[in-house]
């Protein structure tokens, strides 16, 4: 696993992957960057000597689940999910985060009591997608994760826990228009959405609060 913090994924404290690789092919996909950049392969993987990991970490952590890989995409199959959730049964100790640009696939698993489950929307398309599929998903905290954001969306997000809102990153980043982010956040906030703004964004004044709930590691610094 892989300890975060400042300058990373500031909304999780390690990130764990028992799965590496997809073949979803964006071309903002900083993973698939970073894996050719040192040479190694994006094909997707299952890592058995990963699934541990999480049993070994004692101190209960926010995990996100599987940072450079699309878990829930349909190259992946069953088996290897079946395997990632039995591995964080294991380790009921901590909160797991997951997160997809497949969220039609989210519905048909068994969400527990420490899963956050979401999905990537980038533009109006992949929101309106999201929020429909996440509406059948039962899991204590359901959000959206609006990195990169790539132009203005209009939504219901009633249903929502939490949204996160994020820039683009690496070489060659185009950042979100000022309004298009103000938008976004100013819905939230019409509908009681707690959001969380990505350092990344460079936003005058840092937003960034937990879902509802859970208090004890909500860090409000604006």
């Amino acid at each position: 696993m892989n300890k975060q913090g400042p300058g990373k994924i500031d909304w999780t404290d390690f990130t764990w992957s028992p799965v590496t690789g997809c073949l979803r092919g964006c071309d903002y996909c900083y993973a698939r960057k970073t894996y050719e950049r040192f040479g190694m392969s994006f094909e997707p993987t299952l890592h058995e000597n990963r699934m541990s990991e999480p049993a070994r970490l004692k101190r209960a952590s926010k995990i996100f689940v599987c940072s450079v890989a699309d878990l829930f995409g349909p190259w992946v199959p069953d088996e290897w999910i079946n395997r990632v959730m039995e591995a964080a049964y294991d380790a009921p100790q901590h909160t797991y985060q997951f997160l997809t640009k497949y969220p039609e696939r989210l519905a048909g698993w068994g969400w527990s009591d420490n899963h956050w489950v979401g999905a990537t929307a980038t533009d109006q398309e992949s929101m309106e997608r999201a929020v429909a599929a996440l509406a059948h998903v039962d899991a204590p905290v359901r959000f959206i994760s609006a990195e990169p954001l790539l132009g203005p969306i209009t939504a219901d997000l009633s249903g929502l826990d939490w949204l996160i809102i994020g820039a683009m990153t690496g070489p060659g980043a185009t950042p979100p228009e000022r309004e298009w982010v103000q938008s976004v956040i100013d819905q939230a906030r019409d509908q009681s959405i707690p959001v969380w703004l990505k350092e990344n964004l460079h936003w005058p004044g840092r937003i960034q609060y937990w879902p509802a709930g859970w208090s004890d590691v909500m860090r409000v610094t604006a």
